[in-house]
Formats: C-alpha cells, sequence, structure tokens
C-alpha cells in the first residue's frame, strides 16, 4: 500500500519522541533527520523535502513546544499540519460548466492507467446522476478504441468513436454528438506516448483549442516514483492542466509521487486509484492522507465505504431480525458480504485511529478466511441455515464435505455466530436507533 514504508519510518521517530518527557532541541533535529531519510527514500522530491524540514523545524524548534505538556504531540501536530498544506490543504472537486456539456479531456504516458481511469471517472459521475459519454481519440495504440469500449461496458457507458481518424476532429463531432443526445458529460480519452514529445503535445493542444475543455486532468502512474513528477511538470507547462489523477497508489509502498506532484505543478491531486474496481478510484482528501501516513487513521473514509456497502432495506430488516432475536446463518451471511465490500479487512483496519501503533501487516488475518465461511454457509440447506440447532454430526460433516473445509471450522462458525447472538440479545434492550452495528459482531476469522 501507498506510504507503507513512509509511515512506518514515520511512526518509529515519533514514538521516541513520545516516550520523552520534554524535547531539546537536539532531539527535534535528530527526529527530523530521521524524518528527511524517510521522506526521500519514499521518493520524495529533494527540494520538497528540504523546504518541508525546514518548515516544521522553524515551527518546532522553538521554547512553546520544547517546555510543553507534551511535546511530542506537538511536533507530531506540526508534521501533520506541513503534510495536509504540501498536499492541498483542501479537497479539490471536479468543476462543471454552466453550459451542458462539460468537458473532461484526460492525458497522461502510455501505461499510466489512463484508460481504465477515464471508465472508472465516467462510472463515477454517472452514479451521481450525470449522462457521460467516452470519446476514444488513442487512434495510435494497438487496440486503445476496444479497451475504451471494454471499459465503458463494464460501467454501462456509450463510446463515441470514429476508428483510426483524426482526434482533433473525433473530439469535435463527439462534442456535436454529446449535444444532439442529452450527454452532459464528454470525457475525452486522448493518445498517450512512451515519453513526452512535440508531436504529442501539438496533437492533445489542438484538441484543446477545439473543444475548450472545462478541465484537464493528468494521469500519472505511482509506481514510476519520481519520474511520474517530471511528467507533471512537463505536461503543466506545454498542455496547462487542471488536476492529476494519481493511479496505482495500492501498489506503490513508497508515494513519493503524491507528496510532490502539487508542490512542483501548483496543480491539486483530484483522485487517486487505489485497486481495480469502480469505488477504488477515491477522490483525494489531503488531510485524511496525511492521517493515514502519520497513522492516526482515516475514519471519515471508513464510513464513506460503509456506506457505499450499505443497503438500508436490508438494514432494516437485519435490525427488525436483531430486536426480534430471528437473526440466522443467511442475515449473517448477507452482513459478511456487504463488509467483503468495503475491501480488504487489513485496509479497513489501517483507517481505525490507533491502529497505526501496530504492525498490521504482520498480522494473521486471511480474508480468504470470509471466502471459507460464505462456502461453509452457502453449504448448508436453507432449513439449516435458519435454525443451526438441528445440525447433528452427520449433518456437520455433510456440510465440511461440501465446503472443502473441516469439521472444526464448521464447529468453530457456529460457536461464533451463537457467542455472536447471546451479545445481541444483552445488548437488544439497550441498543436504541438504526444502524447495521458492524462493529459490535465478532466475526470468525
Amino acid at each position: 500500500m501507498a506510504f507503507e514504508s513512509l509511515s512506518g519510518k514515520l511512526q518509529e521517530v515519533f514514538n521516541n519522541l513520545r516516550g520523552k518527557g520534554k524535547l531539546t532541541e537536539k532531539d527535534v533535529k535528530a527526529a527530523l533527520r530521521e524524518v528527511k531519510l524517510a521522506l526521500l527514500e519514499a521518493d520524495v522530491n529533494f527540494r520538497i523535502v528540504k523546504d518541508f524540514i525546514n518548515k516544521v523545524s522553524e515551527k518546532a524548534v522553538g521554547e512553546e513546544v520544547l517546555s510543553g505538556l507534551n511535546p511530542g504531540q506537538q511536533v507530531i501536530k506540526i508534521v501533520n499540519d506541513e503534510l495536509v498544506d504540501l498536499m492541498g490543504s483542501t479537497q479539490s472537486k471536479l468543476t462543471f460548466s454552466s453550459k451542458s456539456p462539460t468537458i473532461y479531456m484526460m492525458a497522461g504516458l502510455q501505461g499510466a492507467g489512463k484508460t481504465t481511469t477515464t471508465g472508472k471517472l465516467a462510472g463515477q459521475l454517472r452514479k451521481q446522476g450525470r449522462k457521460p459519454l467516452l470519446v476514444a481519440c488513442d487512434v495510435y495504440r494497438p487496440a486503445a478504441i476496444k479497451q475504451l469500449r471494454v471499459v465503458g461496458s463494464a460501467y454501462n457507458i456509450p463510446v463515441f468513436e470514429m476508428g483510426q481518424g483524426d482526434p482533433v476532429e473525433i473530439s469535435k463531432k463527439a462534442v456535436e454528438y454529446a449535444k444532439s443526445n442529452g450527454h452532459d458529460i464528454v470525457i475525452i480519452d486522448t493518445a498517450g506516448r512512451l515519453h513526452i514529445n512535440e508531436e504529442l503535445m501539438d496533437e492533445l493542444l489542438n484538441i484543446k483549442n477545439e473543444v475548450r475543455p472545462q478541465e484537464i486532468l493528468l494521469v500519472i502512474d505511482a509506481m514510476t516514483g519520481q519520474d511520474a513528477v517530471n511528467v507533471a511538470e512537463s505536461f503543466n507547462e506545454k498542455l496547462g492542466i487542471d488536476g492529476v489523477i494519481i493511479t496505482k497508489m495500492d501498489g506503490d509502498t513508497r508515494g513519493g509521487a503524491a507528496l510532490s506532484v502539487r508542490a512542483v505543478t501548483g496543480k491539486p491531486i483530484k483522485y487517486v486509484g487505489m485497486g481495480e474496481k469502480l469505488e477504488d478510484l477515491e477522490p483525494f482528501y489531503p488531510d485524511r492522507m496525511a492521517s493515514r501516513i502519520l497513522g492516526m487513521g482515516d475514519v471519515l473514509s471508513l464510513i464513506e465505504k460503509a456506506q457505499q456497502a450499505y443497503d438500508e432495506e436490508q438494514a432494516k430488516a437485519l435490525e427488525k431480525k436483531m430486536r426480534t432475536q430471528e437473526f440466522d446463518l443467511d442475515d449473517f451471511l448477507t452482513q459478511l458480504q456487504q463488509i467483503k465490500k468495503m475491501g480488504p479487512l487489513k485496509d479497513i483496519m489501517k483507517m481505525l485511529p490507533g491502529m497505526g501503533k501496530l504492525n498490521i501487516d504482520d498480522l494473521d488475518i486471511d480474508d480468504n478466511a470470509t471466502k471459507h465461511i460464505e462456502a461453509i454457509i452457502q453449504s448448508m440447506t436453507k432449513r439449516e441455515r435458519q435454525d443451526p440447532g438441528i445440525l447433528n454430526g452427520s449433518r456437520k460433516k455433510r456440510i465440511a464435505r461440501g465446503s472443502g473445509r473441516t469439521i472444526q471450522e464448521v464447529n468453530k462458525l457456529l460457536k461464533q455466530f451463537e457467542d455472536m447472538k447471546k451479545m445481541m440479545k444483552m445488548m437488544s434492550g439497550m441498543q436504541k436507533g438504526r444502524g447495521l452495528g458492524l462493529g459490535k459482531f465478532k466475526l470468525p476469522f
């Protein structure tokens, strides 16, 4: 995961600061040396690191901080505030044109994930009630148009294409088509290159001048580290970008691009790609990212993930069953599947405050365990799921064989389920209001 290495090193530095009752200037400078090394190892631009450390040092090496009741926490707050400022202070949302359609132009080098990101962005806008149209203007890369069609089909979004024609003309015709067919969003997937050249920039400038996009969004690959920042700087100088989308943040443990690109270009990071699914294209919040980096959790993003997975009608039905003690293994399975939609369990745990003190990646948390539980429950008959009390030895043997698990695992699941029901019974008298109560269930994995 992004910032994994940086986060670990920073938390080690701050744990040492927390252990001191009072900080000296020497303590602070020693800690900042370690912070500097951690940032450089995370592939943050060296000029940005130098400026960052100077700002933190200026605020941290002061009488008020050094003699404070909890100076370690104060230094951490200063670092947190500077990280937020470095990444843009506040979330930068997409802007929309006052006159339909709003046109977004996607740019980037080959391999950055531009076409996939284009589809994800369209999918998210569609979920917001918009009517997007994708435009295939990458007429050079083999199968690029087909890839956009596949991506569009996955999110049920139409694609405008004219084969291997002139990208400028395709863009112009696409906007006319959007106006005639009620599309209020046009997203143009432009051609990339293996590296920046004059031919590419001329084509992109011609498209820009023809359709006058509301925003030009540059897609860069976090895995390329410092090169991603250089790419962003070049595109901004020659094309004039409005925002950045950083992809493959789930695959890079350093994350230096996210800490550098805004400072270098002056342009905001609008989204980060954290995986392959539609919901894995996440709006970028500098304050939340800083909290993750410093191991302080990210509760707001966790709540949003829960809301995306949350089915209101199912929740109402579950709440009623919890109150009347009718909760069965079918309901347990439904809730488990909703939790799975939120993503890998380790990633969810990292968003919880205080979890940064633990090395979560070393914990024995197996996401396959949820698949095993599903397999066990789905190997039961409808009657067995509704009334687990009828499960005798022969039935358990059949379920174990059908799910490919052991009888011991079947028994463990049933015991956990019964323990959970007892807990629900105890709490039913105290619990008021709505909600899934996800945190009250101890899952058997």
